[in-house]
């Protein structure tokens, strides 16, 4: 999704393997990306050689200082979002055009619609799109920003993946950066930033926890599947594994009836100290292979640097690096 100030961005046939990261690929790719959640706001600054890291800062924010929403303005204590941001910026050197922000999910809808054909034109797809839309977004669809891609289904019929967000929600976040001399390119949810982490064989169920949001993705082969944001009753900390559980098997109920098979994967991230307790939650109910994303198929080959942002559940900085952002 590229940024409120230069409207939407348009993604056509991208091929049947890793169409998700050729998504991405298509927008600009600076080598600043920057994180606001509900919890902190953090940077990463890559190389140009070798998409080695050459600074990162990360900085938290005070309880209830921001308040992912798709509808309600986000940035309750905007002085607060501010300072934690200057602070970040001065350590990795942030006054520049172009940066890649990436915001919570919960700000960013992102939804899978079936289509038996799509125009190639932006102006005649755009309207088709906004229809489809207008029942299943809490606002108004001509007030948004709106990107997409064509992927290919199960059967081989036609899907648009499509992320939707309310332009002003937007531009509270792209005017937080702007305050501090900055300018904001790209714009993408933190999870769809993530996904080049995930395997690329079989299908790989992605669990993730920012804040008191769970994010849950299904990808198969480059194609997304399964993709569910919600806000939970807590933060990892305090959740019942059994909240986990009733929160993803909607997902895995619908992507075993709609595409076959067994999920291959599990990676887990953002559950801090208790992982290990999810993780043996689901590899009892689902009986595959679960991990945490740390030790996925495209973190094998990251350096030790971009190693320790996964570590420190900063995933989507090094997701966004993987896709040519440096």
């Amino acid at each position: 999704m590229t940024s409120a100030a230069s409207l939407t961005t348009q993604f056509y046939d991208l091929g049947p393997v890793r169409r998700l990261e050729r998504w991405l690929t298509a927008m600009p790719h600076p080598s600043l990306v920057v994180d606001i959640a509900s919890t902190h706001v953090a940077a990463a600054r890559w190389g140009k050689i070798g998409s080695s890291l050459d600074s990162f800062a990360v900085e938290p924010l005070p309880l209830g200082s921001l308040m992912p929403s798709p509808v309600e303005m986000n940035v309750a204590q905007p002085d607060a979002v501010k300072s934690a941001l200057r602070r970040t910026f001065d350590r990795v050197s942030a006054r520049e055009h172009g940066i890649v922000l990436l915001i919570p999910d919960l700000v960013v809808r992102v939804f899978i619609l079936p289509f038996d054909s799509l125009p190639r034109s932006a102006n005649e797809a755009m309207p088709l799109l906004r229809w489809r839309l207008k029942k299943s977004v809490p606002f108004d669809v001509d007030e948004t920003v709106v990107s997409w891609m064509r992927q290919a289904g199960n059967t081989g019929n036609l899907e648009v993946v499509t992320a939707v967000a309310r332009q002003k929600i937007i531009r509270e976040y792209e005017e937080i950066v702007e305050s501090l001399d900055a300018k904001v390119g790209v714009v993408l949810s933190s999870t769809l930033a993530t996904l080049p982490l995930l395997e690329e064989r079989g299908a790989t169920l992605l669990v993730r926890m920012s804040g008191k949001t769970m994010t849950t993705v299904i990808v198969r082969q480059g194609s997304l599947c399964v993709y569910r944001s919600t806000d939970m009753p807590s933060e990892a900390a305090g959740l019942n594994p059994q909240a986990m559980l009733d929160e993803i098997f909607p997902a895995v109920a619908y992507y075993q009836d709609t595409w076959g098979g067994a999920v291959d994967w599990v990676r887990l991230t953002g559950f801090g100290q208790r992982e290990e307790t999810f993780r043996r939650a689901l590899s009892e109910e689902l009986k595959c292979s679960v991990g945490s994303l740390a030790e996925s198929e495209g973190a094998s080959r990251l350096d030790s640097g971009a190693k320790d942002l996964l570590h420190q559940n900063l995933e989507g900085l090094v997701g966004w690096m993987m896709n040519g952002g440096s």
